[in-house]
């Protein structure tokens, strides 16, 4: 007899158990601090949901994943092995070690185990019979991104007519890692949880999970926040704290008093990038609300994407390092700008974008440019040290405002031998 689904999921996850046995969902993205039960929830939920589909006479398997292969065993393999134990029903599986598998007696189904460490290993996987219907990304936030969870999912996600992915991951302290950030991240079947052990019955963690914690909570309230609460605290190293993404609306954007226009020319694998931008000056708002970003594009073609956004006609300033370039864009029919460099000009330029009340993206519009705004943090050297200078990479899109915002940065009184950009 099975116990109750109570004594096996923490009341934090009764909401998603009901939802995805009524198919709700395909992405369930569960994030949470140290004893939230995350990793348990999805360890009940893949063997009960075969089972159910069995007895509807559906043939379904499972597939659990971490970074490294070398995680399996004492990650995903023994929790659901506890979780198989503790639903009752270990005389209906056979487990496996060499290769790791737990199989479901009665009908053949199974679970299988694979480190996203060896990706062949992944695209020549194949069901024993039926499809995989179970995915489970464990640790998330140690896979490279979401490109790399992209090909994982296109080649285990087929020959089926329903499938549920799990990611489950205890979140990174910085707020711009890729499971963070709303930009990357996210797919319009997907759910999203956070939890953490306050909701789990106390007796499930015991007295010394609860005194550690506290103890933690008292003596150092960041670390407790991160490791116990799962908040993304930050590393310190964020350099635009005002950032904030949500949709532009086309009535937005033709309010806005003042519209910017800025270029960084792409070199070789680098990426021509073009910005449209609305500037509030009474606000202190800058709005980013259309780009190009394409690598390897020739000058003419740049020009060509450029007409099509609107852009002819307009007043763009753009990186002087190529005047050849900017002699040939006005032959073709831009108007446009180097402009004014001087010392430091990287530095003044993003603490004039730092110093702004907001800076607001729109993702869909601007996916790169909300990326790069969203992420961009100060390197660290050998030691582990902040590095005072602001690194020069990834910032394409952050350039391209800053040259398309000069005029506005003399306007606020930094003045030509000021402004430095």
């Amino acid at each position: 007899m099975m116990p109750k689904l109570s004594d096996v999921i923490a009341p934090s996850f009764y909401g998603l158990h009901n939802d995805i046995k009524a198919s709700g969902h395909t992405f369930y993205k569960l994030a949470g601090g140290r004893g939230s039960c995350k990793s348990t929830f999805v360890g009940v939920e893949i063997p009960l949901g075969m089972m159910r589909d069995a007895q509807s006479g559906e043939f379904t398997n499972a597939l659990a994943l971490r970074h490294g292969a070398v995680d399996l065993k004492d990650s995903v393999y023994t929790q659901l092995l506890w979780a198989i134990d503790k639903l009752g029903v270990s005389r209906l599986w056979r487990a496996n070690t060499s290769p790791m598998r737990l199989t479901y007696i009665p009908t053949g189904q199974q679970i299988l185990f694979r480190g996203a460490d060896d990706p062949l290993k992944i695209k020549s996987i194949k069901a024993p019979k039926g499809y995989f219907k179970y995915l489970w990304f464990e640790e998330l936030s140690e896979f490279e991104g979401p490109e790399k969870i992209r090909s994982i999912q296109q080649s285990i996600l087929r020959g089926g007519p329903q499938f549920i992915v799990f990611y489950s991951y205890n979140p990174p302290r910085s707020q711009k890692a890729w499971v963070n950030d709303p930009t990357i991240f996210t797919m319009p079947d997907m759910i999203e949880s956070q939890t953490t052990y306050l909701t789990v019955p106390h007796e499930w963690l015991g007295d010394r999970f609860f005194l550690d914690a506290e103890h933690l909570k008292k003596t150092h309230p960041e670390m407790y926040e991160h490791e116990y609460m799962g908040v993304a605290t930050g590393t310190g190293g964020e350099v635009f704290q005002n950032v904030i993404i949500r949709k532009i609306t086309d009535s937005e954007i033709k309010q806005m008093p003042r519209h910017r226009y800025g270029i960084d020319w792409g070199y070789a694998t680098d990426p021509f990038v073009w910005l449209a931008m609305g500037y509030d000056r009474k606000h202190r708002t800058l709005y980013i609300y259309d780009e190009i970003y394409s690598a390897g594009v020739s000058n003419p073609a740049a020009v060509r994407k450029v007409k099509e956004h609107g852009g002819q006609g307009k007043d763009i300033i753009c990186d002087s390092a190529e005047p050849k370039s900017i002699a040939e864009c006005r032959a073709l029919g831009l108007r446009m700008r180097g402009a004014k460099k001087g010392p430091d000009s990287i530095d003044y330029g993003i603490h004039w974008l730092q110093g702004l009340d907001e800076i607001v993206i729109d993702d869909v519009r601007c996916p790169n440019a909300a990326r790069e705004f969203y992420s961009y943090e100060l390197d660290r050297d050998a030691k582990g040290n902040l590095k005072a200078e602001y690194p020069d990479h990834d910032n394409h899109c952050i350039d391209a405002a800053r040259y398309g915002c000069e005029d506005d940065m003399q306007a606020n009184g930094w003045g030509i031998t000021h402004i430095r950009i």
